[in-house]
């Protein structure tokens, strides 16, 4: 049974940095990309960054390119996220690329992650 436990996140003022962790389990994991999303309330879940299994490839969105930086140790990801912006203000989720090629699509990721809040002060 695949588990992705999420942790980090909280209030910060903008300009401030936090940082996520997800940490992955189980069957089936190896080999699999790893994304991060966001959502705000009463909108969808938009891609935010993604890194290949052996880490040796990123992509991120235009929204946070220059600030945030996804990485990884082992089966643990991590987004390290700088020069916070009050928009930023979302629930973030990890989870597994399961399914076709593309980092945003959202329809190709299954396992996710409980989701963490991050609330950006102005």
């Amino acid at each position: 049974q695949v588990q992705l436990v999420q942790s980090g996140g909280g209030l910060v003022q903008a300009g401030g940095s936090l940082t996520l962790s997800c940490a992955a389990s189980g069957r089936g994991i190896s080999g699999h990309p790893m994304g991060w999303f966001r959502q705000a309330p009463g909108k969808e879940r938009d891609f935010v960054a993604g890194i290949t299994w052996r880490g040796d490839n990123t992509n991120y969105a235009d929204s946070v390119k220059g600030r945030f930086t996804i990485s990884r140790d082992s089966n643990t990801v991590y987004l390290q996220m700088n020069s916070l912006e009050p928009e930023d203000t979302a629930t973030y989720y990890c989870a597994l690329l399961m399914y076709g090629s593309s980092w945003s699509n959202i329809r190709g990721y299954e396992h996710w992650g409980q989701g963490t809040q991050v609330t950006v002060s102005s």
